[in-house]
């Protein structure tokens, strides 16, 4: 009577390990809400801001952003495409990162510098540089942490000079207590663990070319190009322009899942932000034709 039950329990144990898998299989190509394949929204935009780079909600029709070359904040209309207000806050530069926070704008120059615009929305605007001094002069992912009150600049390429730095990437905290930069990285990420995790999730990379009888390893840079939480997950969504990938990463610094972009749409990807209710905005650099604004509806 054992043996039979035990055969007769076979089937269901190799069905819960089938389910299982199956399960695993669907948590790496999971549904993250989105089908960036398929933009709800498209708009081509001026030349003035060919060379968008990062955009930060401001309400349901309105987004704030910069352009890379000029010391400029825009304010943007989705709904009527056009800008409806443009001022200069400061001299030119490469300014990269923005964000949101009560009636301030916060603008991220690439050498770490931070610039608060308080009152935007007045005529008595007043702007104050924060020299953040964090090292390296290759800095493009800003957000408000609305959780822990803070804001979150992400480097764009490792984290200190020498080879053993090469493949380690971080993303710090701004405190607005202080108005000072914690030395110490909110999150690392070392880029090789990224391909692992890109190689158990089947996505298709381009290869690094290696000398005569080495395998050629596949090539992701984890570049940052912008940053933005989602409203309702609270997750960290983190855009490699470079990579055309978005890697989605929880609250504990833990990449969850890797998206490949299709590069017909994303042709250079540097901004993103999120309406309340999840929807997702991302914002093309032009660079030698129009930017775009892509929208794209949240399934929760």
């Amino acid at each position: 009577m054992r043996i039979r039950k035990s055969l007769f329990l076979i089937p269901f144990v190799l069905g819960g390990l089938f389910f299982l898998l199956s399960c695993k299989n669907l948590a790496a190509n999971k549904d993250i809400g989105y089908d960036l394949s398929n933009p709800d929204l498209t708009l081509v935009l001026p030349d003035t801001l060919r060379e968008i780079s990062g955009i930060a909600l401001v309400d349901s029709s309105t987004i704030a952003c910069i352009q890379d070359e000029n010391g400029i904040l825009f304010l943007y209309d989705i709904h009527q495409n056009r800008i409806k207000k443009q001022f200069t806050f400061y001299n030119n530069g490469d300014y990269e990162g923005i964000c949101l926070k009560d009636t301030s704008i916060f603008v991220l120059r690439s050498d770490g510098a931070l610039f608060e615009i308080s009152n935007y929305e007045s005529d008595n605007v007043h702007v104050t540089p924060y020299p953040t001094q964090i090292q390296g002069s290759n800095n493009e992912g800003l957000c408000y942490d609305k959780v822990h009150d803070r804001l979150l600049i992400a480097r764009k390429n490792k984290i200190a000079k020498g080879k053993a730095f090469k493949n380690k990437r971080a993303i710090y905290e701004f405190n607005l207590k202080t108005r000072l930069l914690n030395r110490d990285p909110v999150f690392e990420f070392d880029v090789d663990s990224i391909k692992k995790i890109a190689s158990k999730e089947k996505i298709e990379l381009p290869t690094k070319s290696k000398k005569k009888g080495k395998v050629a390893e596949p090539l992701i840079r984890f570049a940052s190009s912008e940053i933005a939480i989602h409203p309702i997950t609270k997750k960290l969504f983190l855009l490699s322009s470079t990579d055309h990938l978005l890697f989605i990463i929880d609250e504990h610094g833990t990449i969850e899942h890797i998206e490949k972009l299709n590069q017909t749409i994303f042709k250079q990807p540097e901004g993103i932000t999120f309406q309340e209710n999840g929807d997702i905005l991302i914002t093309n650099e032009g660079q030698n034709k129009n930017s775009t604004l892509l929208g794209f509806k949240y399934n929760n």
